[in-house]
């Protein structure tokens, strides 16, 4: 099985792939804007995305993610039935990832710390923790929000609504409003909490009541697949490797795509419902729905169709497979609902794009019928083919229908919606302002030009 460069990025959506010291040397030969510091700033509370946070075993204390090495007795791979909330392991996280170190003769690589770090030293911002806050942490202060990026998304917007509630009432500022620096998946999160408050999806046609937007005043989202990502669906059908060519070392942790189908959140960064491309040879766009279960065993995409399905699922695991495949889609399509239905208007908290739109980016996939082995080749790589019939088709040409711009995980046409009818686009999603720059996903955090503007926005204004 081989897997593309853009499938190593996908599971770290948020993190560390791509971070090169020679990169974090270059930007940090950038020099920043300097910016006078102002105290009475409201708090921010900094929401990492897929892989963002750290797993440990709560059991034993042992960290399982994120470690490049395989722990010992556990694994990412989550119990699996169609009650998706009682779906549950011994993982618990604690912190986001700051830094990671992939060997020891290597130096730390930087994740969250360097955004950190610039709060600290540019921002005058302190660290104050959820759990041990104080009435003095009220202003100029920032708060890390980990959380099991494995489970549902709505789990963990509620979750966030409730210690962010638990928090003003310790320190009496019922009226307390914090900004959100939110990466990637996080966003999503930040995004329901801000429509939903601490409630589940709504039965039927979703309204949502913006029961959340009383905690917010900004809320930034960097890099945030809003309408999904095709480099799910590769996630969902190759896995991912650290190693690449599909080598499984056993001392090196990779994630496999049947440990990535027992994900919940996984199926909710598909493609939102119309919003997915798919190509047949004659290089028309196809009509698929990717939220029928029939869908993904037409095109072979359904795990227990894989060789190696009874190998490598328990007798459990492969009795639930079904029912909590179809209740994963299910939840999926319900959750993108829920943040693609119409808002309104009267909206109290505003909404800043922040991404890139220059890196070739995943947008569609090729579906191709192999009539001699009598199933379909889902195609990622802009390779030239031969349809049946014998005509050559280029690479060329199949790059520009598979290949988009954005920061090389989420293409520009997600984070900002464009699927969406326009009339409408601002009541899904009332954005205040956008912001571009030439930027890889996994850096967005990092780069100078969005630090900079994250900084006029965050220091604005003292609360007051």
């Amino acid at each position: 099985m081989k897997f593309s460069p853009a499938l190593k990025f996908f599971l770290l959506l948020l993190c560390f792939a791509g971070f090169a010291a020679a990169a974090a040397a270059a930007a940090q030969d950038v020099k920043p804007v300097v910016l006078p510091v102002t105290t009475g700033k409201a708090p921010i509370i900094i929401i990492p995305g897929l892989t963002g946070s750290d797993l440990i075993n709560s059991r034993t204390g042992e960290e399982v993610w994120f470690r490049a090495r395989r722990a010992k007795d556990d694994d990412l791979r989550l119990p699996i039935s169609a009650n998706l909330a009682r779906n549950r392991d011994d993982l618990v996280t604690k912190d986001i990832i700051r830094s990671v170190e992939f060997l020891k003769i290597l130096p730390e690589v930087e994740i969250y710390e360097r955004l950190i770090d610039s709060l600290e030293k540019r921002g005058g911002y302190r660290e104050a923790k959820f759990d041990t806050a104080t009435k003095n942490d009220a202003v100029d202060t920032f708060y890390v929000f980990p959380y099991d990026w494995r489970r549902d998304n709505v789990e963990n917007a509620r979750l966030l609504i409730r210690r962010i509630e638990t928090l003003k009432r310790r320190i009496g500022k019922p009226a307390l409003e914090f900004n959100v620096i939110a990466h990637s998946m996080g966003g999503l999160i930040a995004r329901y909490a801000a429509m939903y408050g601490n409630q589940d999806i709504p039965a039927g046609i979703p309204k949502p009541n913006w029961a959340g937007a009383r905690h917010f005043d900004k809320i930034f989202l960097l890099g945030t697949p809003n309408e999904g990502s095709v480099l799910s669906i590769n996630g969902l059908l190759n896995g991912f490797s650290y190693v690449g060519g599909g080598l499984n070392l056993p001392f090196i942790q990779d994630i496999s795509r049947f440990d990535l189908f027992t994900i919940p959140s996984i199926y909710q960064l598909l493609p939102h419902d119309g919003s997915f491309i798919a190509y047949g040879e004659d290089l028309k766009p196809l009509k698929i729905d990717i939220y029928d279960p029939a869908t993904w065993e037409k095109y072979g995409w359904a795990v227990w169709q894989d060789d190696d399905f009874t190998k490598k699922m328990s007798a459990v695991e492969q009795r639930n497979a079904r029912p909590f495949f179809n209740a994963a889609l299910n939840r999926a399509k319900r959750f993108q609902a829920a943040l693609a239905a119409n808002g309104g208007s009267k909206v109290q908290v505003s909404f800043y794009l922040m991404g890139a739109n220059c890196k070739e980016t995943q947008n569609a996939v090729l579906l191709l019928r192999d009539e001699k082995k009598d199933r379909w080749k889902t195609i990622f790589k802009p390779d030239s083919f031969t349809r049946s019939n014998g005509e050559k088709v280029t690479g060329d040409e199949v790059k520009v229908l598979l290949v988009g711009m954005g920061d090389g995980v989420v293409t520009k046409r997600s984070l900002s919606g464009e699927s969406w009818i326009p009339d409408l686009r601002k009541m899904i999603l009332p954005i205040s302002s956008e912001l571009y720059q030439c930027e890889n996903h996994n850096k967005l955090v990092t780069n100078p030009e969005i630090q900079d503007k994250l900084f006029v926005l965050l220091n604005a204004v003292p609360i007051s």
